[in-house]
């Protein structure tokens, strides 16, 4: 009888235990959702597919810029600059509404967590950019751009050229001195349709993933940053990228991938300390001058 009470004691003791504990994970559990600033209907969705159940702030110490109206829903430019956080071990930029909200992800390595490119929207809608820091948090900021629509669906302009294929992969690309933090800003831009496969018929093509690596007169290279497009980046993207290459580069190589197996590759040179950047064409270790402007 003393042991039945013993047992019956212990299991009671263990039960009120366990309850307790479950009583205190639960509020971890079942922690809320911040509320979204930008009061997208999308958010909740797009929060638990992309950041996958990782601590997420709204913080506006990640600045995107974007137009709040967008006259080409084809060629939206976006910028997302987290430098104010420090050290940033990835960035993903998302469109709410669009057919393919996630944009890209962008794994800065050594360089600083900027980007900046274009982007297309099917309508109005949230955009956004996040960024991971080490801590695993996710610091997530964003506009509103309004839109006409349409810019997912529209077939790319380059398939009205006859040549269209022969170009495909071509990179042109302007690279600054590094400044006194060590740090050369990057602008590419890289001939390819970027298409999306939502006309009938015409399968998606568009480029993938694309890294940046600095080469010494040795040969030896090291990853500086690395971008993982998708569908929503612009027909011809353009990137800036602001990079941190070692002081003995002799050049930047530029190596990617599309989704149909295309490779794309190119050379940039390292400018002389002071030198003004020119738009060169990159494919050729020898490039000839030919400037060019993105008008970004």
């Amino acid at each position: 009888m003393v042991m039945r009470q013993a047992l019956l004691g212990g299991c009671l003791l263990g039960g009120h235990v366990g309850a307790a504990m479950m009583l205190l994970a639960v509020p971890a559990l079942a922690a809320p959702s911040p509320a979204d600033p930008l009061k997208s209907v999308m958010w909740e969705t797009l929060r638990d597919q992309y950041f996958a159940g990782a601590p997420v702030v709204f913080d506006n110490a990640v600045k995107v810029t974007a137009p709040a109206s967008a006259e080409d829903t084809r060629a939206v430019p976006l910028s997302v600059d987290a430098t104010a956080l420090g050290r940033v071990v990835e960035m993903v930029a998302i469109a709410d509404l669009n057919p393919f909200p996630l944009v890209l992800r962008y794994h800065p390595g050594t360089a600083a967590p900027y980007i900046a490119t274009r982007i297309k929207i099917q309508q109005a809608t949230a955009v956004r950019g996040a960024a991971r820091t080490a801590d695993g948090v996710w610091h997530v900021s964003g506009v509103l751009v309004d839109a006409a629509g349409g810019g997912c669906s529209a077939p790319p302009a380059s398939y009205a050229q006859k040549d269209w294929a022969d170009h495909v992969g071509e990179v042109q690309a302007r690279l600054w001195p590094s400044d006194s933090d060590g740090v050369a800003r990057l602008r590419l831009r890289i001939r390819h349709p970027n298409d999306t496969g939502l006309v009938d018929g015409i399968p998606a093509y568009f480029i993938e993933t694309l890294e940046v690596e600095a080469q010494t007169p040795s040969g030896a290279s090291s990853a500086l940053a690395r971008i993982d497009s998708l569908e929503p980046v612009s027909e011809n993207p353009v990137y800036s990228l602001d990079l941190r290459p070692p002081p003995d580069a002799s050049a930047l190589v530029l190596r990617g991938r599309d989704n149909q197996g295309g490779d794309i590759r190119a050379t940039i040179p390292m400018p002389p300390a002071g030198a003004l950047p020119a738009m060169r064409p990159a494919m050729s270790l020898k490039p000839v001058d030919q400037p060019w402007s993105v008008g970004q």
